[in-house]
């Protein structure tokens, strides 16, 4: 009886094992999936806050994070931009992208469809009309024109929901225009309002410096990457632990600061004049900053010029420094200037004292902190630089990254700081607000000019008066 009951065991085994032969490899998870294929996908929308094709490659904030998560998974990136929210939806719904990156905040209906990875990014949400066209109105109930939003956007999705509480709200949803081009008719006269996104209109105010703030429709949402429901969780546990990891070594808050960092703060006077100086002033000098740029781009160089003496060629501060790039007199010695007051001579000296610092700042820094660095130096000194350095050091903080020393650049002012220093005292809040001045001037620059948008000939416009309204309500 024994002997039968082994046999018997034996022969189940052998019928398991032939069965085992026969059934189907364990399909890989959805990150394996990624890896054996080599490509990560992903989804953004078209936008100068998420992905875009700059002069030499791809960029946008979005961009910048897929390729940086895609390098940690040790596989190749391949970004499918669209032009609608909705088709992005589509790519999540039928597997054409493995996640989307595009600026999207976390409402209800999208909750019920999509998984949203942890939020790297807050914002706002505004009503926005053009600066002088009406009385500013404080509420939806105020509006006295036609509200026009994106088709798909959490700003269509809450209007939807909210239609009831503003039975006599005039607005539509559009799928022909982006966030972008609603604004450009906004300032345009084409439609009276709009909603959009504090990050994407803080950029645009740049341009579009009569683009105004009504009120503020929603505050401190959250802005996250979207993957599918219905896939195991092995990609979203990666991308939990990826923007962990980015927060902590603090990685994320410097890619906020250089994407956004430099245009939260808006004056509209500043703004409106900077653009008619471009319209004005520059035609006249833009030849001579082509023309001593060398390896810089001259849009950086007009933009320091605008910075130091707003492109007056006679212009004099009361330490002494003076024309277009505002050369001391030793430094003006240096560069072989001969009269600071010669606009061609001034501004090839003050190209190549930046080229100096610039081949001064350590070559482990890489750009755009590499030139945020030079240009402090310019301003301030490369020994206090230095000197704010070593302070970023000793705190625990990295010298070679321009958030972290912009931080402790405003304690070379304070004694207990500056007596530790080898060069003293310094007005050490001066560079951070002429490298963010600075950074302003320059993207509107290079926006202007990628559009054709600088004019060959100066032209004859009226300057706007002081007081025009630049405080967000």
């Amino acid at each position: 009886m024994g002997i039968a009951l082994v046999a018997r065991w034996l022969s189940l085994l052998a019928v398991f094992a032939l069965l085992a032969g026969c059934a189907p490899e364990p399909q890989p998870n959805h990150l394996d999936s990624i890896q054996q294929r080599g490509v990560l996908r992903v989804g953004t929308l078209v936008g100068p806050t998420t992905y875009y094709h700059g002069r030499e490659s791809e960029a946008g904030l979005e961009y910048v994070l897929a390729e940086t998560f895609a390098d940690q998974l040790g596989v190749q990136l391949v970004m499918v931009p669209r032009y609608s929210i909705g088709s992005l939806f589509t790519l999540l719904d039928q597997s054409e992208v493995d996640l989307v990156a595009a600026g999207l905040d976390r409402t209800p209906q999208r909750d019920e469809l999509y998984r949203f990875g942890p939020p790297y990014q807050e914002i706002a949400q505004r009503v926005v009309f053009r600066q002088g066209s009406r009385e500013r109105p404080r509420s939806l109930e105020e509006l006295d024109g036609e509200l026009v939003v994106v088709a798909g956007s959490s700003h269509h999705d809450w209007l939807l929901t909210h239609r009831a509480d503003y039975p006599e709200l005039q607005w539509r949803a559009t799928d022909e225009q982006d966030t972008s081009e609603l604004l450009r008719q906004v300032v345009e006269g084409e439609i009276a309002f709009t909603i959009a996104d504090s990050n994407i209109l803080d950029i645009h105010r740049r341009y579009y410096p009569d683009l105004s703030v009504a009120f503020t429709v929603r505050e401190n949402l959250d802005i996250s990457w979207m993957l599918a429901p219905g896939r195991d969780g092995s990609l979203y546990s990666e991308v939990i632990d990826f923007f962990g990891e980015l927060r902590s070594d603090g990685q994320l808050e410097q890619l906020l600061d250089r994407h956004f960092g430099h245009v939260s703060h808006f004056n509209y006077v500043d703004t409106s004049l900077f653009i008619q100086a471009v319209e004005t002033k520059l035609p006249d000098y833009r030849a001579l900053f082509q023309e001593h740029a060398g390896n810089l781009d001259w849009r950086l160089l007009a933009a320091i010029s605008y910075q130091e003496s707003l492109w007056d060629p006679q212009a004099l501060s009361p330490t002494g420094v003076r024309g277009m790039m505002m050369l001391t007199l030793p430094t003006a010695a240096a560069m072989g200037v001969d009269s600071r007051l010669d606009p061609d001579q001034s501004i090839r000296g003050g190209a190549r004292y930046l080229e100096q610092m610039l081949d001064r700042i350590p070559a482990r820094i890489p750009e755009p902190d590499s030139t945020w660095f030079a240009l402090a130096a310019y301003n301030i000194g490369l020994g206090h630089l230095e000197d704010a350095r070593v302070l970023t050091e000793r705190q625990g903080a990295d010298p070679d990254r321009w958030i972290d020393v912009r931080k402790r650049l405003p304690l070379l002012r304070q004694k207990k700081y500056y007596r530790q220093t080898r060069y003293g005292f310094a007005r050490g809040d001066e560079p951070v607000r002429y490298v963010g001045n600075i950074r302003r001037y320059y993207d509107t620059l290079v926006w202007l000019d990628e559009r054709g948008r600088i004019p060959a000939q100066p032209l004859e416009i009226a300057l706007p008066a002081e007081g025009s309204g630049d405080e967000e309500p």
